[in-house]
């Protein structure tokens, strides 16, 4: 998320899953018994997140967000709410004033627009009380990378061994790590990978509303080998 236009057009990105309700639903209940009293939202676009993280056990959360065009909603969003910071800035920006503040960090989809992401997930190390926990969901596998991908300032999609590895390395004992959203496998390999198709509200609410509830109960009884994506939870040990 480098430039202007990036983040511009990550903002496009955020503003059509804005309509994925069935999905936040599901990506913050299995991250909520890690929602500590304070909570680091890095990434948190224009604020749809922070209200499952509020319904989940967040007491205050810090919602730092750098695009220029997402930021001024999410402020405005959550404006008279006393529970909830907003600052535009990167973290890592910010590290000094939060050094060991925070019970929980948490990235949704953000991850993968960071270049040295080694290095973010230091800064959140170091933002973390002592058994606070890293909560993060990224894009999987390597070999659905698109042009889309590119266009929205992915720099990677991870293997949940590399993205594990990378946490422990950093001072993180691994509380889950486990692939997300098998089906959306291979509409996205057709859509994105073949054809270069891009997001809009239409495709991913259908997709939210017909497909993620089968997808969520099918896969709390079975755990999927691969998934679209992967979300890993990590706590800090040392």
């Amino acid at each position: 998320m480098g430039n202007t236009a990036e983040l511009n057009y990550f903002g496009r990105d955020l503003e059509a899953m804005s309509f994925a309700r069935n999905y936040h639903e599901w990506i913050a209940d299995e991250f909520a018994p890690y929602f500590g009293g304070e909570v680091a939202e890095v990434g948190a676009g224009s604020g749809d997140f922070t209200e499952f993280i509020l319904e989940r056990g967040g007491k205050r959360v810090s919602c730092f967000e750098p695009s220029k065009n997402m930021y001024p909603i999410l402020e405005e969003r959550h404006r008279d709410r006393d529970e909830v910071e907003t600052i535009q800035n990167y973290f890592g920006e910010q590290l000094e004033e939060n050094r060991e503040r925070f019970d929980s960090a948490v990235y949704v989809n953000v991850l993968e627009h960071v270049e040295r992401d080694r290095e973010e997930v230091g800064i959140a190390h170091q933002a973390l009380k002592p058994g606070g926990h890293l909560a993060i969901l990224v894009p999987a596998l390597e070999w659905l990378y698109s042009e889309f991908d590119s266009q929205l300032g992915h720099f990677r999609r991870y293997r949940k061994d590399s993205l594990a590895s990378l946490l422990e390395n950093r001072g993180f004992e691994i509380q889950e790590a486990k692939y997300f959203d098998m089906a959306g496998i291979m509409p996205w390999y057709l859509m994105m990978v073949m054809f270069n198709k891009t997001l809009n509200s239409g495709n991913v609410s259908a997709y939210d509303k017909l497909v993620i509830p089968i997808t969520r109960f099918l896969e709390g009884k079975w755990a999927p080998a691969i998934g679209k994506n992967l979300l890993v939870v990590g706590r800090k040990v040392n």
